[in-house]
Order: C-alpha cells, then structure tokens, then sequence
C-alpha cells in the first residue's frame, strides 16, 4: 500500500516529523513550489504559519488535500473561497498557546497596572522617582472573545482578583454577545481583545470603540492585528481617551523600522511573541504527528475549524 504524502509548508526550524518515518512520503515546500505539490498531497501541514501562501495556491477543481492543518490558533492566513466550500477538513493548533497567551496578557496588565515601563526608563536615566503603583484586585476586564485563548485570559485574570466579562459571538452562560459589549468596554479597566479575525471581528476597535472606553482603560492586543485600526488607537492614546495599551500583533508584520506605532506614548509594542514559550515549536510537530496518527487510523480529528465561521465553534 503506497504511504499518503504529507506536503509540508516549511519554515526554520522545519518540524520533527521521524515518528512518521516510513508512513508518510514528505514533501517540502515553499511559497513558489507549493501550486505545484498541491494536488498531488494527501495532507498538507502549514508550517509556515504566517504565509498567506495557501490561499493563492489552493487549487479550485481537481485533486487536493484532503486535510490541512495549521500550525497555529488563527487561520485566517490560509483561508480563501475554494478553501470554504471544499469537503477539506482544515485543523488548527488549539491546546498549545492558550496559557502561554494568558500568562503573557497577564504580564502587560501588571506591568502597566505598576508602571514598570516608566521604572525601567527612569532606572536608564539613573533618576529615582517614587510613584504609586495601581491596586489591580478589584478593577474589571473585557476579554473579548469567548474561545479557548479569550477562556485562558478570563481564568487567569480571575486568579488575579480581576472581575472579568467574556465577550463571544453568541451569548450563553457565563458569556456576553455583542450587544453588551459597548456597555462592558464604558466600566472595563482592561480591555482584551482575544478574537479570532472574521468579517465580524475586522476593524471592530476603531474611533467609536476607543471614545467609549474610560479615560483610565488600558486596551491589550493578543487576537489578530486587524482587530484594531492601527491610527485610531494613536489617536486615543495621543488624546488621552485612555491610559495605556500593548500590541502584540499588527495589521502588518514585521512592524517596521519607519512606524510610527513604535513612538505612540503609552504604547507597548511586542513582536507577536504572546504565545510563543520556549519548546514551543517542538509542542506543536508533537502535536500534528497525534493528528496525523488518529487521521491515518481513520479516527476522528480533533481542532476542526467550521471553514465558515473561521474557528473552532462550540467552545
């Protein structure tokens, strides 16, 4: 019986895959060669998480993965048309950055609840400066975005004494829809965003959003950079509409040198690093080689994304 082909999208460092010596014929791509490996792979493994290089490559009629899975949360980077309405089951990476992600927004929020930014600057300048530092048991936070990342947030804040609201899609118990999340964000000391990217979730932080947060409310980016409009968050933070934020993502990456988001005052800029723990690369090929077992057994999958919705639903 001839071994499935497995089509990598590489990135440095590749995957370890030698569990799978012997069952799957690897092959190995990249963004020009991949077009022409598509149909002729079983199961594509999109290493190269941040490429959009699936969606112009994803072939329309004729023979095509049947799975592709994603070595990450989000996968709006691979998703096109053809994609949606094929029977290819597309998986993600959900179970290994939800409580790195969590421990990472919990760091922004204490760091900036105690002003630990403005320390380290004063530290530079050798300029002893007391000042009082905000009591964080007791403030309120918005996560908004009710999935296993945004869940991860909500339970470590909680730890933290924090009152915290979960905002998702549709409201059920211990979760807010989006008709509530105007009145949470107007009373949150901190705001999360933890959203996946969809038609619904583009753009939502812009001018409006911003002018309803408090003059105190700091506003935490760990979702998708095209959550927030990039100059609307400037201007508030420039106006003072609110006190304080940190981007972890961006509409686009790398940020470069010439941004000017990189000098916004009370902005902290993180290079998309929020989930990304040491061993993580080695966690997420472990993870795939179990996926890759189960398919080849021909049991179910876990992480399956609704193709539509752009996520894993129901939860």
């Amino acid at each position: 019986m001839t071994a499935p082909t497995l089509l990598v999208l590489d990135a440095d460092p590749p995957p370890r895959l030698g569990r799978l010596t012997g069952r799957a014929r690897i092959v190995h791509a990249d963004a020009d060669s991949l077009a022409g490996h598509l149909p002729d792979a079983d199961v594509l493994l999109v290493w190269d998480f941040a490429s959009t290089a699936v969606r112009d490559a994803w072939p329309g009629e004729g023979p095509r993965p049947r799975w592709v899975h994603t070595a990450s949360a989000g996968v709006d980077h691979l998703m096109c048309p053809a994609l949606a309405v094929s029977d290819t089951v597309v998986t993600n990476a959900r179970g290994i950055f939800e409580q790195p992600i969590a421990e990472y927004v919990a760091a922004l929020v204490l760091a900036m609840a105690k002003d630990l930014p403005h320390t380290w600057e004063l530290q530079g300048r050798r300029e002893w400066r007391h000042r009082e530092g905000q009591r964080l048991a007791g403030t309120r936070a918005c996560v908004v975005g009710s999935g296993p990342i945004g869940r991860a947030i909500a339970r470590t804040l909680k730890a933290l004494d924090v009152t915290t609201a979960l905002v998702g899609r549709v409201p059920r118990t211990g979760i807010h829809g989006p008709q509530d999340l105007d009145r949470l964000l107007a009373r949150a000391d901190w705001v999360i965003a933890a959203a996946p990217l969809t038609d619904q979730t583009h753009h939502m932080f812009d001018t409006r959003r911003f002018g309803v947060m408090q003059p105190s409310a700091r506003f935490v980016n760990v979702g998708r950079g095209q959550l927030v409009v990039e100059d609307a968050l400037a201007e508030a933070l420039a106006k003072r509409w609110i006190a304080g934020a940190a981007l972890d993502v961006f509409e686009a990456e790398p940020l470069t040198p010439e941004s000017p988001l990189w000098q916004v005052p009370g902005l902290i800029v993180s290079p998309h690093m929020s989930g990304d723990t040491v061993g993580w690369r080695d966690d997420l090929g472990a993870q795939f080689v179990e996926l890759y077992e189960r398919w080849e057994a021909g049991r179910t999958l876990p992480n399956v994304v609704d193709k539509k919705r752009g996520y894993v639903p129901g939860h």
